[in-house]
């Protein structure tokens, strides 16, 4: 039985990796911001389940759930907690918007990742994953605009390599995870697949992640996609 890290688990992804984790056999820890308002989450309640209350851009909240965890061994983080925000295109972009969402989608991945450490299994050497997007890939951009949420999502992929880097020595995986448009709140209901869909085959991808295939950027069905 592996322990699974989740962040943002109140719904869409989150919820479905929660769900397919616990019925798989493996112990899961879910955290979102509010968990007394997440009645999904809540209906899952399972002896493999614990919740944890957890605001990812608040650095009071990620010490403290790093405290509560003490005794915890952590095999697999995924860092799926994350936000669009609005005035995406050239002429609506504001300051304070986009450091809000820089502030969840970049920073708040690295420095929870930072604090956990200590919490991360060495042996076997954890796993850490997160869920970027094929919009921040560079090469892929072919469309222009949605400048935020677009260049929150190619930081977050330079976070992930540099992590890859500074935590080969300790035999630890890292890789970025495109979930595919899915049929989410943030997808919206136009997506090509639905969060199971996603949920299963970013799971295979997971489960075959290692230290050779660590620093890289992987489709859902596991195909790699360029930075």
């Amino acid at each position: 039985m592996n322990t699974v890290l989740i962040t943002g688990t109140n719904r869409g992804i989150g919820l479905a990796f929660t769900s397919r984790y616990l019925a798989r056999g493996d112990r899961v820890i879910a955290c979102c911001r509010q968990p007394d308002t997440a009645p999904e989450l809540q209906a899952l309640a399972h002896d493999a389940l614990r919740i944890e209350a957890l605001d990812v851009s608040d650095a009071a909240s990620r010490e403290a759930l790093a405290d509560r965890l003490a005794d915890e061994q952590v095999d697999l983080f995924i860092n799926n907690a994350g936000i669009y925000g609005s005035g995406q295109q050239l002429d609506e972009v504001e300051e304070a918007e986009w450091q809000r969402v820089f502030s969840v989608n970049v920073i708040a991945p690295l420095l929870l990742t930072r604090a956990l450490l200590p919490r991360l299994s060495v042996k076997p050497p954890a796993r850490l994953v997160y869920l970027s997007s094929k919009m921040g890939s560079i090469a892929d951009n072919s469309g222009g605009g949605t400048y935020i949420y677009r260049s929150s999502k190619t930081a977050l992929n330079q976070v992930v390599k540099s992590l890859a880097i500074d935590l080969e020595p300790r035999g630890m995986a890292v890789a970025a995870l495109h979930p595919g448009w899915v049929r989410t709140d943030m997808g919206g209901p136009n997506g090509l697949i639905d969060a199971d869909t996603s949920v299963s085959g970013l799971m295979t991808v997971i489960d075959g992640l290692d230290a050779t295939g660590s620093g890289r950027f992987y489709n859902y069905d596991g195909q790699e996609i360029p930075w």
